[in-house]
């Protein structure tokens, strides 16, 4: 018989053989259904966090999971060495689905982002005339599109990057939310892309200005310069949209998903675009043993269905009027702000008596909700978009009792 695994076990396993690159809240969780998630001793939580929006569709979603369970019985990998029946019909489905030409399925967000970077790239050299080798992207401050060198080479946060040089040139940061200085730097005829999250969720939900986007959009299309969109944690309806840049009627050059896209179940993530920019992309030149393998597949079609048949995008944007009202509504003077679209929203934590974020997170973990602080003073709260309105309320009082508990 299996040794049953404790609280204390399973941290100290963790500590003990796992590298210390995370720093959790002390809470193991063994179940998972719906909106809510079990600790090893039975306690019952509302997940906020939903696994940085990796779990729109809710935990163990029957019908993703079934997919998964159908596929896996039949054929999990065949890499792409050779055709298999599921990747053909995934790719009609999700080019059909958010209005694409072609799709090149990866695993992660941060290898989609990668492989954007890689498509623009090619594209500025092949069809824009860019000399070699000078291609420049433009991307924003306090940006966060993954943890690879190349990617934190754009990071302005010296958490991610300090110390891990050298870094991969060929990045324009610019201020996010600022079109005047995306214009300037347009002026520079190697500029090849302009990659952007439409809201900065590791940031803290930074939402910019509204006609941002569009702008940014326009502006890039003036100058002959891709609009990258990274929507691995803003996509898949969490926004209220099916897409963030739905909300300004966006259309990227280059859309980059993830997260959602499996529903939490498997990683999956896509680089969605159309033939003049993902053709330039030729066979040797790029790929993943393990992207658009037949369980991937089937998962991510089985999920993208879910969010349509469930209306989890309609859902978001009301559920999110309603938590930043009663959010608003809290009379603390912890409470400095809130903001956000949808189901991504933050509450921006003033410190009160030696109180942090920290310390709201863990009293709200006492009283049965997860959430998990971002720069210290800010906490995320992402519930799964099937998260019911008794339960968006019930959530709430317990985030009411935990911020009030501190007055």
């Amino acid at each position: 018989m299996t040794e049953k695994i404790t609280a204390k076990m399973a941290i100290g396993l963790e500590d003990d053989y796992g590298a210390h690159n995370y720093h959790p809240l002390p809470v193991v969780l063994k179940k998972g259904l719906a909106a809510k998630v079990w600790d090893v001793d039975g306690k019952e939580y509302f997940d906020f966090l939903s696994a940085y929006s990796a779990v729109n569709q809710g935990h163990c979603h029957p019908k993703i999971v079934s997919a998964l369970i159908e596929q896996a019985q039949t054929l999990t990998l065949t890499s792409r060495a050779f055709y298999n029946d599921a990747l053909g019909p995934y790719e009609k489905y999700i080019t059909s689905y958010f209005g694409y030409d072609k799709v090149l399925p990866m695993n992660t967000g941060a290898e989609a982002d990668e492989t954007a970077l890689k498509l623009c790239r090619r594209w500025a050299y092949d069809k824009k005339g860019i000399p070699s080798d000078q291609a420049k992207i433009i991307v924003c401050a306090d940006n966060f599109h993954g943890r690879t060198i190349t990617i934190i080479s754009m990071s302005t946060d010296p958490e991610s990057k300090a110390n891990f040089g050298p870094y991969t040139p060929g990045f324009i940061v610019i201020p996010y939310n600022d079109l005047e200085a995306l214009q300037k730097e347009l002026e520079d005829p190697n500029v090849a892309g302009f990659l952007v999250e439409p809201i900065q969720g590791e940031a803290g939900v930074m939402v910019p200005d509204e006609g941002y986007l569009k702008k940014a959009y326009d502006l890039c299309k003036s100058k002959n310069v891709l609009f990258i969109a990274d929507e691995v944690q803003t996509g898949i309806g969490r926004t209220g949209k099916l897409l963030a840049c739905d909300h300004e009627g966006v259309h990227p050059d280059i859309l980059i998903l993830g997260k959602a896209l499996s529903g939490g179940v498997y990683p999956v993530s896509a680089v969605l675009s159309n033939n003049e920019i993902m053709l330039t992309i030729k066979p040797g030149q790029h790929g993943s043993t393990f992207g658009g393998n037949p369980l991937a597949a089937r998962v991510a079609v089985a999920a993208l269905k879910v969010v349509k048949e469930e209306k989890l995008a309609e859902k978001a944007e009301k559920m999110g009027v309603i938590f930043r009202q009663e959010m608003r509504n809290i009379k603390s003077d912890m409470i400095e702000l809130v903001r956000g679209k949808g189901l991504l929203n933050a509450v921006v934590i003033r410190p009160k008596n030696g109180k942090t974020a920290m310390d709201v997170c863990l009293k709200m973990a006492e009283n049965g909700v997860l959430a998990k602080p971002t720069h210290d003073h800010i906490i995320r709260f992402a519930p799964p978009l099937v998260i019911t309105e008794e339960e968006l309320h019930q959530a709430i009082e317990l985030i009411r009792k935990s911020i009030l508990s501190f007055e």
